[in-house]
């Protein structure tokens, strides 16, 4: 009856909240956490989140399962971070966080180069040479580099 606190979800804000509304990324975490929590209790039997482990959230075949290629890692890789914030949001410990588990950068890691490898492009860091001016003059072949300085010059 009131048309105070404006909310029609039911869910209002804290009084004193300096936005009426979350922001985008606040709302993408919310909805994150809620499809986490259920697909936790559709586990047979269901999980509670004190049992949550790296175990749920990594697919079950890690090797054959092609689901996370079909995401791109860097969405893969915000997902799992708005998870983790969610996670400790919402009452969990840093130090049984799920998200937070090495195995979990490891995965993440392994999807990023593969989807790399996928596309034809490697993802590791090229390494600087160090020895660049000990062969001047013979090092005109196999550099792609349009950054190096304007001594290479081709007049054959």
């Amino acid at each position: 009856m009131s048309s105070s606190g404006g909310g029609s979800s039911g869910k209002e804000l804290v009084e004193g909240s300096s936005s009426p509304t979350l922001s985008r990324y606040e709302s993408q975490k919310r909805r994150d956490w809620n499809t986490f929590g259920q697909y936790l209790k559709n586990q047979r039997p269901p999980v509670p989140l004190s049992h949550c482990n790296c175990n749920h959230v990594l697919p079950e075949p890690p090797a054959p399962c092609t689901c996370p290629l079909r995401q791109a890692w860097g969405s893969l890789d915000a997902l799992i971070g708005r998870l983790r914030a969610a996670y400790e949001e919402n009452g969990g410990s840093p130090e049984t966080n799920p998200f937070a588990n090495g195995s979990i950068r490891v995965y993440l890691r392994e999807v990023r180069e593969c989807q790399a490898k996928a596309r034809g492009i490697p993802y590791k860091k090229k390494k600087k040479v160090a020895a660049a001016t000990t062969s001047q003059g013979s090092s005109s072949k196999g550099n792609c580099d349009d950054s190096s300085p304007s001594t290479t010059m081709h007049y054959s």
